[in-house]
């Protein structure tokens, strides 16, 4: 996966937006205006830092080496992916998938009833 992909993932799903509220060098991706998915614009390297509960955050990163705890994260709820892996799209896709689902799960009735309205 690479930035544009990554974009091209994230913007397709329900109410997503994308803003730089760190700076011009941080991406982020958000539903309701809470934040899924973040990842460096300026870096020498590609890497997503990715929401997930706090059992499968320490499963990834017990199980995988470019699995991190998320630079200035909440660690026990965010890990950064290195795209530097052999992790293939489809694992990337249903990793960002999770952590978009476990931030819509977590907003109120109202919000999640207008993402499923949306087109």
């Amino acid at each position: 996966m690479n930035l544009d992909s990554f974009r091209e993932f994230c913007l397709a799903k329900p109410g997503v937006t994308e803003e730089l509220p760190f700076g011009p060098d941080t991406l982020v991706m958000k539903v309701a205006g809470k934040m899924f998915a973040l990842t460096g614009l300026e870096s020498t390297f590609f890497a997503v830092s990715l929401k997930c509960n706090p059992e499968k955050a320490q499963e990834l990163r017990a199980s995988f080496d470019f699995v991190v705890p998320a630079y200035h994260m909440n660690k026990t709820h965010w890990n950064t992916v290195s795209t530097h892996s052999t992790l293939s799209d489809a694992q990337w896709k249903e990793w960002i998938d999770d952590s978009y689902t476990l931030v819509v799960a977590s907003l109120s009735r109202q919000k999640r009833e207008e993402l499923r309205n949306q087109p």
